[in-house]
């Protein structure tokens, strides 16, 4: 069933970021990638019992930091300060990408520049002769974590859905990812098809009409 939010949304950068923070299981071990899904570290709970990986080295980051907090040697690997928990460790870059592709992470949140109705995730490359590739950690994350959410814009500058049929940029991952949150709905990519399970400032039948992919 969908919940419509009508009269809310489209959701912000900091209200998107809280939504995904609550979705995210109590003590589970969790990248967030460079983008949007830096902004998450901020909404966990006091309760949440969540354990922050970077992929620069570091377990138990916290929250950004700001004013006196800021230390230009503890960064996330987007180069933005953040904090440390109690019990924060520190690791070199091959200790941190063993523990992305051996299993140990629970969810990863990522950007897209894409995201196909079968999971399949384009986040590293547009295509563009001119565009810089950022492959970083992205395809490690998308084969390694658990579970893969994506936040991202669910229309681009141009009103082009980003969420589609087939990628048509470069692919990082095949069906690795699982949830997509835009600040238009929240879809759970399932093997029936892709669920909407909330809408924000929109309908499910305004957003039937605007993208190419089924939805249930």
């Amino acid at each position: 069933m969908t919940v419509e939010h009508a009269d809310r949304g489209p959701l912000d950068r900091d209200e998107l970021a809280r939504l995904v923070a609550g979705d995210i299981p109590r003590k589970s071990f969790v990248n967030l990638g460079i983008g949007q899904p830096t902004a998450v570290a901020d909404h966990f709970g006091p309760d949440s019992d969540v354990v922050l990986h970077t992929e620069n080295g570091m377990l138990g980051m916290g929250p950004m930091a700001h004013g006196d907090d800021v230390d230009p040697d503890l960064v996330n690997a987007g180069k933005i300060p953040v904090t440390e928990l109690p019990g924060a460790a520190y690791f070199d870059h091959a200790l941190s990408f063993a523990m992305m592709r051996g299993g140990h992470l629970d969810v990863c949140v990522l950007g897209a520049f894409q995201v196909a109705a079968d999971g399949t995730l384009a986040n590293w490359h547009t295509g563009a002769p001119d565009a810089i590739p950022a492959v970083g950690g992205a395809m490690d994350l998308a084969v390694g974590a658990k579970d893969v959410f994506v936040m991202m814009s669910l229309f681009d500058r141009n009103g082009t859905p980003k969420l589609v049929p087939e990628c048509a940029y470069p692919v990082t991952g095949l069906r690795c990812v699982s949830r997509v949150y835009t600040d238009r709905a929240v879809f759970h990519l399932t093997g029936d098809g892709v669920r909407v399970t909330e809408t924000f400032g929109t309908t499910l039948a305004e957003l039937r009409a605007r993208l190419d992919v089924p939805l249930l």
